[in-house]
């Protein structure tokens, strides 16, 4: 026996699928336009969006109890369902989209979002780094 045959801890961990990249077999290229979002990427626009969220939930409704959860979801609602992208999205160069490349519907951005306010659906995910919110209604978060 060889070490090789052992591997190596500097290998990282075992793929569990044998697709080179994140939405290859979705037909999504590797980097660039059209390819799956980076964990990165997603979590900079949560961050951003929250934040606005809470910015006017203080200058609005004074920071009242659950004010900020609710123009979070308001907003992605609306700027998701309607364009396809909130404002930490936008800025993040991210929009989501149908299977097919396609705009989304508003309805599959409010399931989207009630989803996402359930929090476990968005920390499940597959080997397309598509969370249970996506899988569900049938999209996929990619760069512009």
């Amino acid at each position: 026996m060889e070490r090789k045959d052992f591997g190596s801890w500097l290998e990282g961990p075992p793929q569990l699928s044998n697709q080179e990249w994140p939405g290859q077999r979705l037909g999504r290229p590797e980097a660039g336009p059209g390819s799956v979002a980076r964990i990165g990427r997603r979590v900079v626009a949560l961050c951003i969006d929250w934040a606005i969220a809470m910015i006017l939930a203080a200058l609005i409704f004074k920071s009242a109890q659950f004010a900020d959860l609710a123009i979070f979801a308001v907003t992605q609602m609306l700027f998701v369902g309607v364009t396809g992208h909130s404002i930490g999205h936008r800025i993040m160069s991210l929009q989501v989209q149908g299977m097919d490349g396609k705009a989304i519907t508003p309805l599959k951005g409010v399931v989207r979002t009630l989803l996402i306010l359930l929090v476990i659906p968005v920390l499940i995910s597959d080997a397309d780094q598509r969370g249970y919110h996506d899988k569900i209604v049938n999209t996929v978060l990619v760069r512009i």
